[in-house]
């Protein structure tokens, strides 16, 4: 399977200034071969990524306006199509929706690098037309001749440097008696079988409802100096505005790396337990986003980034990953003695079985039910 490394860089002055450079040729090109692709479609053509790339080559290279393409490594343009072809293919396959042209302001800022240029001595990566970059890394990097899709991308604090390559899966042992259901929630982040305590909700932390009182009123000062700065129908953007705004971007990055990094110790955590295999419930995460009282909680929660780190961890340790009918009672059924408690609403968060007389919180429940589910 393949494994990815996220290695930070510490580019130079005039390094950082050839990436930006990078990262601009690459959104230049795909916006120019989006624009063309629909130009073809629109004359009844089939486009294809070697078609764009042979006009764009013909065309814009050649020109002496263009000649500042040449200053980056001749790949990135030619990744910028590949990724346009990728793009329609999910398009057109119903996995994501129709190209966009990407703006300076609002796309990732990243481009591709070239992968058989890439070497790693003495702490510094070779990079195509860049140089050697410093970087600094927990991993152990192997030395191959070809690394997965490698890219550089900047966060708007650090220039990153991701990359794959095959490795095996780990051999670890695992407990064939042990069959660990995940309930997911808003008030905790999830009830885990085996865990006697629900796992805590970050958004909940002292720290995190700082950066969030902090955030809201940053937001509130941009607001006040775009309406002091108002002109009629437009806006002027004044320095102390960019400047706030650049610390709001910051605020966004380290909320965001706080929450990932609770959801991969979390996974680590239950992963860690060598179970045989891990149940879950198949969420619908966009039909849950419509509820405009949890959405913002629902967001925050990361649910869809759990689940996605939860599966690439069972299949790289080699563990059963199974995801249940959305539809499957698991929160009405009782886990002791399997009666379905019919008229269970979702306010009542303490389970309590008529049958039995088994009560407990009703998620608790839930996850005891998902980890002895049973495929008929």
């Amino acid at each position: 399977m393949i494994k990815s490394i996220k290695i930070r860089l510490k580019p130079t002055k005039e390094q950082e200034i050839l990436m930006f450079k990078s990262v601009g040729v690459a959104r230049f090109a795909y916006n120019w071969g989006l624009a063309k692709w629909e130009e073809m479609y629109k004359k009844g053509l089939k486009p294809s990524k070697a078609k764009i790339r042979k006009e764009f080559n013909n065309s814009v290279k050649k020109s002496d306006d263009f000649k500042w393409l040449y200053e980056v490594s001749g790949q990135i343009t030619s990744q910028a199509f590949t990724d346009l072809e990728y793009a329609y293919k999910n398009f057109f396959n119903k996995t994501s929706d129709k190209p966009k042209f990407k703006t300076k302001k609002k796309s990732k800022k990243s481009f591709y690098v070239r992968y058989d240029a890439l070497k790693f001595k003495d702490a510094k990566v070779n990079i195509e037309k860049i140089g050697k970059v410093k970087y600094s890394s927990n991993y152990n990097i192997p030395q191959l001749d070809n690394y997965v899709n490698p890219r550089c991308h900047f966060d708007g604090k650090y220039w990153y440097l991701t990359f794959g390559f095959e490795h095996s899966e780990n051999k670890a042992k695992l407990d064939y008696n042990l069959s660990i259901g995940i309930d997911l929630g808003i008030k905790e982040l999830a009830y885990v079988s085996c865990f006697n305590k629900p796992i805590k909700n970050i958004n909940k932390s002292v720290k995190v409802k700082k950066l969030k009182k902090r955030l809201i009123r940053l937001q509130k000062q941009v607001s006040r100096k775009y309406e002091a700065n108002k002109s009629g129908d437009r806006y002027n953007k004044t320095s102390n505005i960019i400047k706030l705004e650049k610390q709001i971007k910051l605020l966004h990055r380290k909320l965001n790396n706080i929450r990932n990094n609770h959801l991969h110790q979390t996974t680590k955590m239950i992963v860690k337990l060598n179970p045989y295999r891990i149940v879950m419930e198949d969420l619908n995460v966009t039909g849950m986003m419509k509820n405009k009282h949890l959405s913002k909680a629902i967001a925050e929660q990361k649910f869809y980034e759990f689940i996605r780190q939860i599966k690439y961890k069972c299949e790289f340790n080699n563990i059963e990953f199974l995801q249940v009918d959305r539809f499957y009672p698991s929160s009405k059924t009782c886990s002791s003695c399997s009666g379905i408690k019919q008229d269970l609403k979702l306010k009542d968060r303490i389970y309590h079985c008529d049958k039995c007389g088994l009560t407990m919180d009703r998620d608790k429940n839930a996850s005891i039910n998902l980890a002895n589910y049973k495929i008929v």
